[in-house]
């Protein structure tokens, strides 16, 4: 028999997941007009909206320099990768970083990015930036 609900997506927590900037991370109550969803483990570090979902993760490591495509939106810089199906933005000049997972029914996720301008400020800067 099926069930009628769909599961809280599981998200693996960051390395950094603990870091107080994290456990405190203000995440946005919708993105692109898709309500917050619970997720698996039920942590402050991780968000996630939408089905299928747009997973959010606070608490990576740093990236270094790195030959990506890197965006700058609202004053916050983010390095863009492809997925096997959508696309990921992890922070970049941030220390914890936060990366944002989108799958590809969403689009280009630097269009979902101005939602997490907020939070993404939080984080306490390193001194990289995107040049270019």
């Amino acid at each position: 028999m099926l069930s009628a609900c769909s599961r809280a997506p599981e998200v693996a927590l960051a390395p950094q997941a603990s870091a107080p900037v994290c456990t405190s991370a203000p995440w946005p109550s919708e993105v692109s007009g898709h309500a917050r969803v619970a997720t698996q483990p039920d942590d402050s570090s991780v968000a996630a909206w939408g089905d299928p979902a747009i997973i959010a993760r606070c608490g990576l490591d740093p990236l270094g320099p790195t030959t990506q495509d890197c965006v700058t939106v609202d004053g916050v810089d983010w390095v863009v990768r492809p997925l096997s199906d959508g696309s990921a933005a992890t922070t970049y000049g941030r220390d914890p970083a936060i990366e944002v997972l989108a799958p590809g029914s969403y689009g280009a996720v630097p269009l979902l990015l101005p939602a997490f301008t907020a939070v993404a400020r939080t984080l306490p800067e390193n001194g990289r930036h995107c040049v270019g």
